[in-house]
């Protein structure tokens, strides 16, 4: 009898705490935090700013180090590792969408997409690949645009395709819709549903909007570092 993969862990946290030293005071970001997502799920964490949401998202993916508990990412302990295997693992494993583009801006839309590649991680057909994402977000005719000739909206909708390029088993998104109209947040809803449903991407979003978060299976929040199932 096979297993289900849904079934199986690809994040396992257990009692995690991050803290930081504010104004000579012990501010704990995350509050022994204790988190279990299984392969394929949608998973949304809401909260206000300042609740502990993005501190999670870099823990989970390798980013910052906590100060103590356990994490393993498809089971395997990330602070274990070496700095380089580490950022081999993050780029072979996952992939981030930070609230800001963060684009390059002496490459065009599509060599943007096509970036992470060049960090040891081989993919078939690589710019067919970045042009069928481009299509997918509605910007195929932008190809070979440079973001100062792109909006706001188009950049976002860039970083968005950049983050499926190396064919990631999950994606730690940071309020990835958060400066997009309505009807281009709708749509990258729905090709984040598609991923999940057809690739099995797992998702981890986190964000302040109630109705995104709505749209995930399992939905959390956050509040001064203590994460809670709604």
């Amino acid at each position: 009898m096979k297993t289900d993969p849904k079934t199986i862990p690809l994040v396992q946290i257990s009692d995690l705490l991050k803290t930081y030293y504010v104004d000579g005071q012990r501010f704990r970001a995350v509050d022994t935090v204790s988190l279990e997502v299984s392969k394929g799920e949608m998973v949304s964490i809401i909260g206000h700013s300042g609740s502990g949401k993005t501190t999670l998202l870099s823990l989970i993916g390798g980013l910052s180090r906590p100060d103590s508990g356990q994490l393993l990412v498809d089971g395997a302990e990330l602070w274990s590792m070496t700095d380089d295997a580490r950022s081999a693992f993050r780029n072979r494993k996952m992939s981030f969408i930070y609230q800001f583009s963060s684009l390059i801006p002496t490459l065009t839309a599509i060599e943007n997409i096509i970036l992470p590649t060049a960090f040891g991680t081989t993919t078939p057909d690589v710019p067919g690949r970045a042009a069928e994402l481009l299509s997918m977000v509605g910007l195929k005719e932008k190809m070979h645009a440079y973001p100062a000739h792109l909006s706001g909206g188009q950049q976002r909708r860039i970083a968005i395709a950049r983050a499926f390029i190396n064919r990631p088993e999950l994606v730690l998104a940071d309020e990835p819709t958060g400066d997009l109209d309505e009807e281009t947040e709708n749509e990258i809803i729905q090709l984040f549903h598609r991923m999940n449903s057809d690739l099995g991407v797992t998702f981890i979003i986190v964000t302040h909007n109630k109705e995104i978060a709505a749209q995930a299976a399992k939905r959390l929040s956050m509040t001064h570092g203590v994460l809670k199932i709604i």
